[in-house]
């Protein structure tokens, strides 16, 4: 990296930073520092829920994903738009209407107090938990790709996310948020066209999606309805839409944003503009990995793109890696030639020749597969503990390999925003429910104005160190977007049953039954989880009906539900 992307970089940061504590000095009351005074209107509101879900997760490891498999994983957001139709119709005024500080306190007024604790608690497992996953990705940008210490780097983010969060809550993070989007759609957009110009000269844009598709990483729907593929169309709009409802809908880092909305019509649009927005922005960091894919059939990649455990091979047994390179490296020549006479037919526009190199192309790309399937198997017999899986480092090696300087800086810039957006919403709602469902209603505490917004500052730094040391234990898990996502799923499922329960069945169901449903329920997927090949999408539709099924049989056998 130059001086020039250093300074894009930590300008950004600091920029970040500074904005969220200056924001802080507005902050008095609970109501600003956990709802930000209600004051947000739909833009506000609909970049800030974005930025949530869009963590550097996604723009480290989904180019990645798209590399590795091609355009599936959109169909993971194929639910994504309805739930955002059916939040803003039920959810969205209920909150509302009841002036909740969180999802959770909404499920005492329907069911009791032990389930809505039991929800809040699984909030705090999961979210804490993913809050150190979006903490670990970025930290593995600088750890790897340029060189710096992991567990130093994880503290320096975390404390930087922490820093702001904590001094201005809610308001500081709903802000920012605006700052970190426009600096992520800048930042990806300038990657998308500085791709395309570093395409070799005899190949255009067209040519290289041509030859992607050729290979199979356009693919982007699979209408079957197959339960041993993890991303289909129907796991996406079904399994994927039970998981939207859930993340939108009953997780509080989503929750408190549109809280606060300055209305009803605003927390709305903003929902409704995420749903129209999620699936192209998705489609379009895809459609960057899958280029990158195809870049790569015409310059040669690393055989492993993940330096470190490169580095340690060649250290190790370097005549042995070296033969493995030089084996990958005639294969890549082979296939580039087969890409080249691909790119010919096609431009001929003649079926038969192209039918042939096609042939020849996947032919060529399965050798080379081999043969860098051979090198990572030097690289484990060397070092067991290598992570096999090195898509989490497809596209920022791409990006500082050939990136001009400044791009660099602020593609960096980009991921770091990312991360830093998304780890504040986690903290800021896991503050938000500590002090709201733990510390108020099952403690009992009630204190003044300053000390509850002091209690929250304390709950938000005391979340982000746990957040911190999460991701200094975090190690192996593959695709950091997959990773993130089953967490998710081992939970949203039956948090949302106990939601719909709420909603829809609280005069039929009693609380004790809707309990009792719940640790049930969860206690199935996590058995799906660890003794099944069940697809994890599936889980969010396993634990929501298996909530709303359970609670429905016990409530004759348990206590009548209290009078509400």
């Amino acid at each position: 990296m130059t001086g020039l992307d250093w300074a894009v970089l930590f300008g950004s940061l600091a920029f970040i930073v500074g904005f969220g504590v200056v924001k802080s000095r507005q902050v008095r009351t609970v109501e600003q520092y956990l709802q930000a005074g209600h004051e947000m209107r739909w833009l506000p509101i609909a970049l800030s829920i974005m930025a949530t879900q869009a963590s550097a997760i996604t723009f480290l490891s989904t180019p990645g994903q798209a590399y590795a498999d091609g355009m599936r994983f959109v169909q993971f957001y194929f639910g994504l738009p309805v739930a955002m139709v059916v939040l803003s119709i039920t959810a969205v005024p209920a909150y509302h209407r009841l002036k909740v500080f969180t999802a959770y306190e909404f499920l005492e007024s329907r069911l009791d107090g032990k389930t809505r604790a039991l929800a809040a608690l699984l909030f705090l497992v999961q979210r804490g938990m993913a809050a150190g996953l979006t903490i670990f990705a970025p930290s593995i940008i600088l750890s790897v790709i340029l060189g710096w210490d992991l567990n130093g780097t994880i503290v320096l983010i975390g404390v930087l996310v922490v820093v702001y969060t904590t001094a201005g809550g809610t308001r500081a993070v709903g802000w920012t948020h605006v700052h970190q989007m426009g600096i992520i759609f800048l930042g990806m957009g300038a990657a998308f066209v500085a791709l395309v110009l570093s395409l070799p000269p005899e190949v255009s844009l067209v040519d290289a999606l041509r030859v992607a598709g050729k290979l199979g990483r356009l693919e982007a729907v699979d209408f079957s309805f197959d339960l041993s593929s993890r991303y289909t169309f129907w796991s996406g709009l079904i399994g994927g839409g039970f998981l939207a409802m859930s993340y939108f809908g009953t997780d509080q880092s989503q929750v408190q944003r549109y809280l606060t909305g300055q209305s009803v019509a605003q927390s709305r649009l903003g929902l409704l503009v995420n749903g129209l927005v999620k699936v192209p922005m998705q489609f379009a960091i895809l459609l960057l990995g899958a280029l990158v894919f195809a870049f790569y059939q015409f310059v040669e990649p690393p055989v492993f793109f993940n330096p470190v455990a490169v580095a340690k091979v060649r250290a190790a047994a370097a005549g042995e890696w070296e033969a493995a390179t030089a084996a990958h490296s005639d294969a890549f020549l082979a296939k580039r030639q087969r890409a080249a006479e691909l790119v010919a037919a096609l431009r001929a526009g003649e079926e038969e020749r192209v039918a042939e190199a096609t042939s020849g192309l996947r032919a060529a790309a399965a050798e080379t597969e081999l043969r860098r399937r051979e090198a990572i198997a030097v690289i484990q017999s060397h070092d067991p503990q290598a992570d096999p899986s090195d898509v989490n480092y497809v596209f920022l090696t791409f990006v500082v390999t050939y990136l001009p300087a400044g791009l660099v800086g602020l593609v960096l810039a980009a991921v770091f925003a990312a991360s830093m957006s998304s780890t504040a919403a986690e903290l800021n709602a896991l503050a938000s429910t500590t002090v709201v469902d733990v510390v108020r209603r099952l403690a009992g505490w009630q204190g003044s104005e300053v000390a509850t917004v002091v209690i929250s500052r304390l709950a938000t730094a005391a979340w982000g160190a746990l957040a911190i040391a999460f991701a200094l234990s975090a190690s192996r898990l593959g695709s950091l977007v997959e990773a993130v996502n089953i967490l998710g799923s081992l939970f949203y499922g039956t948090i949302l049953g106990i939601f719909l329960l709420a909603f829809y069945f609280w005069r039929r169901v009693s609380g004790t039954a809707a309990f009792v449903a719940a640790l049930l329920a969860e206690a199935v997927v996590l058995a799906c989880w660890a003794f099944t090949s069940v697809p994890f999408l599936w889980f969010n539709v396993l634990g929501c009906v298996a909530v709303l099924v359970l609670a429905h049989l016990l409530t004759p056998l348990l206590p009548a539900r209290e009078n509400r």
